[in-house]
């Protein structure tokens, strides 16, 4: 697979997938209980409030009573007034508490809805293979565990709650308006056709407009991942305009996909404006005028609440409207979240997968293929034995397959055929964790968490006591040049360990392979960075490291593999010779034999 660059759009699914929203309801499921509650005071909280129009009318029918018909005294009419009154404070104040404790529920449910899905998200990231991250830059994966997930809060916290609630509220709604006029509430309906009509025209172009927009973002956040890991090489080329020129590109694709997103988004907002502005003057024109003719089935109380209630009718229409172009919107991300989960692990347990017994340290491959992409191999028939604690060295060009080799050994790729034995057992019918745990991996790429010295260290076994983290860095020559930072081992480090020079970094990740205690040992370029002085020093430890391991050494610098066991000189994926330092160094046509000298030359 070509890898995905930050300047190339992802594929794009062609239809609006309401799967995605069903998934969505797995997550929310759990929570249906604390939403039941909350939609159920909602509902009451939407019931109170359709009273309020009808407390209006009452006031005013009760003025006009007393006033021009004389069906009160001055003293009954002002009762009426204030317990009219004081029972709309009453719902008024029934109404704002119960909406307190819906922000509260739904925004604490929301959050751990979002909380729930972002851990689900994460802990499959921790289980795909390295092929996944070597496609895909990680500033598009990165995008997609914050942003995506939290612009589906305002869905997950208000969204589903509101248009429940909202469902609830139009049937009251109706309900109340065909109580006080059935003719006026047909009017009102008459819009809602115009409205659905809309939402139909626009949702295709406004779910493709939210999809490019979220490919638009996903490629803006990707430059600025690797432009930030880049940016000591920006700086020694003196590459900063060139890449603000990019940035400025990525930036504005994403600015004005994002303005015809939203464009959509506010096509429905001024339609559901002018239908209840037309309603409404319909409705007055209509009631003024029977009202004018004297009828009796129109009051200027009753006109009055009708109108009341159009504008709540329109409301969580509106609402509805808003959660609508939300659900397109998430859909456009979800698309993305769930394309993330659902990616295959390809490098996982096999079923019946049991426990690797304690390693001995017997290493055999047999007839091993591999491709990283298809069509092109990479390791080819690849056969070879190891002896329990011997010591196996590999060189060749680059690009040859050493690297390829121990990450097979250590299973983070699947072998195209053949078999990788450990003790007789083949590795692929072990889990890989009980695996991995037996295994000490080195490699070129010494990487640094943020924390302090002896957190990193520890990393390689967390249950290691300090003495035990020191012990190993006194092994691999660490210990002299930790002591001499400013805290020692409690000297906070930043992220990749800025702070540290590349051989420190080395030595600090080699003390934790170290302490891991493993049976095997990988070392891919674990000198590389280290000055020849240090190297020697550490070569006195690894001397006694080794003693009684298995272990695999690739380095460039052939004089730190003169004592191994065996030299493997590996080209084109084939194992071309195999043998002691004497033995390869006898035949002065061997590669080998033409790699060293060409290296003993070039330091000359």
């Amino acid at each position: 697979m070509a890898r995905n660059k930050y300047d190339i759009d992802e594929d794009l699914e062609e239809k609006f997938d309401a799967g995605q929203l069903r998934r969505l309801a797995h997550y929310v499921k759990p929570y249906k209980g604390k939403m039941a509650f909350t939609v159920f005071i909602m509902v009451i909280s939407s019931a109170l409030s359709m009273l309020q129009p009808l407390f209006l009318k009452d006031v005013i029918e009760t003025i006009e009573g007393c006033l021009y018909k004389e069906m009160y005294t001055e003293g009954e009419a002002i009762r009426r007034i204030i317990i009219d009154s004081m029972l709309m404070v009453v719902d008024v104040l029934a109404v704002v508490l119960i909406l307190k404790a819906k922000i509260k529920l739904t925004t604490k449910m929301g959050q751990d809805i979002i909380m729930d899905l972002r851990t689900d998200l994460f802990v499959h990231l921790q289980e795909l293979p390295f092929s996944y991250y070597d496609d895909k830059p990680h500033g598009k994966i990165q995008v997609r565990v914050v942003n995506y997930v939290n612009n589906l809060s305002d869905l997950l916290s208000n969204g589903i709650v509101n248009t429940i609630t909202d469902m609830f509220s139009l049937v009251f709604i109706i309900l109340f308006m065909l109580y006080l006029s059935p003719s006026f509430t047909l009017v009102c309906l008459c819009g809602l056709p115009v409205l659905i009509a809309v939402v139909w025209i626009v949702k295709t172009r406004q779910h493709k407009a939210w999809q490019v927009q979220s490919n638009k973002q996903s490629n803006l956040n990707a430059y600025i991942a690797e432009s930030i890991n880049g940016i000591r090489v920006t700086q020694s080329f003196v590459r900063e305009n060139e890449n603000t020129e990019i940035f400025n590109r990525l930036n504005n694709d994403a600015r004005t996909t994002w303005m015809t997103a939203v464009k959509y988004n506010f096509v429905l907002g001024p339609v559901v404006e002018n239908i209840t502005s037309i309603t409404t003057a319909v409705i007055y024109l209509l009631g003024v005028n029977l009202i004018m003719d004297g009828s009796s089935v129109m009051t200027v109380g009753l006109l009055t609440a009708f109108i009341g209630y159009i504008s709540r009718f329109w409301a969580p229409i509106t609402t509805l409207a808003s959660f609508y172009n939300s659900l397109i919107t998430a859909v456009s991300y979800l698309e993305r979240i769930f394309e993330t989960i659902d990616e295959p692990v390809t490098v996982k347990d096999a079923p019946g997968a049991v426990d690797m017994p304690e390693i001995k340290g017997e290493v055999e491959f047999k007839n091993v293929n591999f491709s990283y992409d298809e069509g092109i191999r990479i390791l080819n028939n690849v056969s070879f034995k190891t002896g329990v604690g011997e010591s196996y060295a590999i060189v060749g060009p680059t690009g040859a397959g050493k690297s390829t080799i121990v990450n097979l050994l250590s299973r983070f790729y699947n072998i195209d055929s053949g078999q990788i034995l450990i003790d007789g057992t083949d590795i692929n019918t072990v889990t890989i964790k009980s695996l991995r745990k037996q295994m000490g991996v080195m490699m070129q790429d010494s990487f640094i968490f943020a924390g302090t010295i002896m957190d990193n260290i520890r990393y390689g076994n967390m249950e290691a006591s300090d003495e035990e983290v020191i012990r190993a860095a006194k092994t691999v020559c660490a210990h002299d040049f930790i002591v001499g930072l400013e805290d020692g081992y409690n000297t906070q480090v930043n992220e990749r360990g800025s702070r540290l020079s590349a051989g420190q970094r080395q030595l600090i990740s080699f003390a934790r392979a170290v302490l891991a205690d493993p049976k095997i040992l990988i070392l891919d370029e674990a000198t590389s960075s280290i000055d020849t002085e240090t190297e020697i020093l550490l070569q006195k430890g690894l001397n006694e490291l080794l003693k009684g391991r298995t272990s695999f050494i690739i380095a460039h610098r052939l004089s730190t593999i003169k004592n191994s066991t065996c030299i493997m000189y590996v080209d084109n994926g084939n194992i071309v010779e195999m043998g002691s330092h004497e033995s390869l160094m006898a035949n002065p046509y061997g590669q080998y034999h033409k790699l060293y000298m060409s290296q003993y030359a070039f330091l000359k």
